[in-house]
């Protein structure tokens, strides 16, 4: 796909109201066994990446490491549905301690009285991090109002042909 495609559907609004949301990415990528896997995980979007984290011995660190093509969704639960769809290829880096944009993550879903607990329990747990970057090479957002899957948009022409 096209980057300016990709980026204008990144940036359009009802995209940057999703990856502002506190909506855990469902994060998809083949496991080590070649069978598909689906995680719910936090992110930080950058206005370029997904920043994702996680522990270095992970199950999707060896994964990511043999095929790095993974795919995100971040979606609604409400009507009509509002849906990011993302592909992309994830890199990884081993940083030490627990990041800002781990913590500012865990912010967007966790309540505030909860939150400094949290923060001081994973601080003295983590010495080190990967951090899972995933900059989109195709993207596209349904609403269900201005933008529908290809399948459905095809039967309702053909409807509407017949």
């Amino acid at each position: 796909m096209d980057p300016r495609t990709v980026a204008d559907v990144m940036s359009a609004p009802i995209s940057q109201e999703l990856l502002g949301s506190a909506i855990p990415a469902r994060f998809a990528y083949v496991g080590v066994d070649g069978d598909p896997r689906v995680i719910p995980i936090g992110f930080v979007w950058d206005g370029l990446r997904f920043l994702m984290f996680t522990v270095p011995k992970s199950a999707k660190v060896r994964a990511l490491r043999q095929n790095p093509r993974v795919a995100i969704t971040i979606d609604t639960q409400s009507f009509p549905p509002r849906v990011l769809l993302v592909r992309g290829a994830a890199s990884l880096d081993l940083v030490d301690g627990v990041p800002d944009e781990y913590v500012a993550a865990a912010r967007k879903v966790l309540e505030p009285d909860q939150f400094a607990d949290w923060e001081s329990g994973v601080r003295a747990l983590y010495d080190q991090m990967v951090r899972i970057t995933v900059e989109p090479d195709w993207a596209k957002l349904l609403d269900f109002e201005t933008t529908i899957p290809k399948a459905v948009e095809d039967l309702v022409r053909a409807r509407q042909g017949a």
